[in-house]
Formats: structure tokens, C-alpha cells, sequence
């Protein structure tokens, strides 16, 4: 079968929700940055978990700006808000893929300035998922502060479960190459719409669960709205390499396998393509 025919995850399940159907469990993604991967079958990666590091590690500890008992809302906006807006949506599954309803994520965030509110709960608020374990949130891209990029705190909670305390990031931001806390595995899909811009995250946590079905894609196709065509060789060889600066496009091999860059950064240990989807996709 031609490869550019096979079904994705994602295209599935956004051909369901389009329809307004629920979309064959089995067919769900993990995480959202793993949705253009092939599905072989194996347990998805849970999402790594972040912090600011600049805290004492105890339980309900995120860095120095989290508040407890935010207000339950899916909008962080008001008519009056500065910044440019942003929609970030996606699921929450467990181990099986499947998606996870009630689960709660609880959002905070700087504000146009990279200033928190630390005494009320402006951009603060927390949500559950629904029936097919979707979220939607509605807020601005975060200003910048001090020794940080881009991003978004979130807790993340399946009922009766251990909390994730984790980060999301934007891509081509220039501090993710010089922030010591950036994981690229915690980067969004993000893509403008107008003047606004809407971003995906699909969080995977620790819960186990029964698959009801067997029957998986046996492929994937690029997801993005505009995919890297480039057959351009990356500098410095075709094999990658730490410290190698990769742009999109750039094509390596790892372990044998040909990958494909899906944006432009400098190759760090750790970021090795099999470890990093948003960063490179197997070909």
C-alpha cells in the first residue's frame, strides 16, 4: 500500500470529531506530539514531567507561582486582555491509549508582561476533560521573564490519581536552545489562524488500562499544516550528531533509520530523534 495513503491516529480521530462521532478507541493517539508516529502496538510514552527547579521539591510545589483553588473555567480571557490569543486543546490518555474523562488540569501562566498574578487568579484556572477525555483552554501566548522561554504550567490529574506537575512549550521560540528546563518532548503543535494561534498537547499519564481492541494504523503521515519537504543533507553528515545545528527539512540517520527535521535547533544528548517527535519524524 502506498505510504501516503495508510491512516495516522490523528487523521482518525479528526475525521471522527469533524463527524461528530466518537473515534475507535484503538485508533486514538498518545501524545500529541506523538500522533504522526507509526502505532506499533507498544505502551505510549507517559509525558515527562517539568518544573522550575527554583522551589523546594514537596508535594503541590511548581516553582514559585502556583496558587491553589483557582477558579474552574476554560477561559482565561476577557474582552479587555492584552496579548495575542491562543486555544490549546488536546486529550488525556492512559497507557492504553485510551482517553481518560474527568481528568483534571489545572492552568497557570504569566501574563503579556511575564508578570503572574500572585494575588488574585488572573491567568490561573482549572477544568476537566470530557467523555472522550478532551480539553480546550482558552488564553494568550505567555510573555517572557528572566531566564525562561515560552510557557505554560499545567497540573494534571486523572481521578483518584497522582497529580503531573508539567510544562508546555512553543516551537522556534529562541530561548528553548538556553533554557536549562526546556524539554522538547513538552512542546505544542502550534499554528496561527488569523492573528490569533491555536496550539495541541496530548498528555499520556501513568494509568493503566485494558485495550478493547487489537487493531492498530500501520503507518503515519505528517500532521503539521505545512510538513518539511526538504531533501536537503544536514551540515556535517548525514548521521546525527549532538551539537549539530539541524534545520527543517534536514534529513539523518540514527540506529539505522532515516528521520526527518521538523524544526530548526541545535542537537542536544538527550534529543535524539526516537526521543523527540517534535523534533524529528522517522521516515
Amino acid at each position: 500500500m502506498d505510504e501516503d495513503n495508510k491512516l495516522s491516529r490523528k487523521t482518525v480521530l479528526k475525521a471522527a470529531l469533524a463527524a461528530g462521532v466518537v473515534a475507535p478507541v484503538a485508533l486514538v493517539g498518545g501524545p500529541a506530539l506523538a500522533r504522526t508516529t507509526v502505532a506499533s502496538g507498544k505502551t505510549p510514552e507517559l509525558t515527562p514531567e517539568c518544573h522550575d527547579g527554583d522551589a523546594p521539591t514537596i508535594a503541590q510545589t511548581e516553582g514559585p507561582y502556583f496558587k491553589p483553588n483557582s477558579p474552574e473555567r476554560t477561559s482565561l480571557v476577557t474582552p479587555g486582555t492584552q496579548g495575542t490569543r491562543l486555544t490549546v486543546s488536546g486529550f488525556v490518555f492512559g497507557l492504553a491509549c485510551q482517553p481518560i474523562a474527568r481528568a483534571l488540569l489545572d492552568f497557570w501562566q504569566a501574563d503579556v508582561n511575564g508578570n503572574y498574578d500572585n494575588s488574585g487568579y488572573t491567568f490561573r484556572g482549572h477544568q476537566y476533560t470530557d467523555d472522550q477525555g478532551r480539553f480546550s483552554l482558552s488564553t494568550i501566548v505567555p510573555g517572557l521573564y528572566p531566564g525562561r522561554t515560552r510557557h505554560i504550567h499545567v497540573k494534571v490529574q486523572a481521578p483518584g490519581r497522582p497529580i503531573l506537575t508539567t510544562q508546555l512549550y512553543f516551537p522556534n521560540e529562541p530561548r528553548n536552545n538556553t533554557d536549562t528546563i526546556f524539554d522538547p518532548r513538552l512542546l505544542m503543535e502550534v499554528r496561527d489562524v488569523g492573528t490569533a494561534k491555536e496550539a495541541a498537547f496530548d498528555f499520556v499519564l501513568n494509568v493503566r488500562q485494558t485495550p478493547t481492541s487489537t487493531s492498530r494504523p500501520t503507518s503515519s503521515n505528517p500532521t503539521t499544516s505545512n510538513p518539511p519537504t526538504s531533501t536537503s543533507n544536514p551540515p556535517g553528515g548525514t548521521t546525527w550528531a549532538a551539537g549539530t545545528g539541524y534545520s527543517a527539512g534536514a534529513r539523518v540517520t540514527y540506529s539505522g533509520r532515516g528521520y526527518v527535521c521538523l524544526q530548526a535547533h541545535t542537537a542536544q544528548p538527550g534529543w535524539e530523534p526516537p526521543n523527540t517527535p517534535a523534533l524529528w519524524r522517522a521516515e
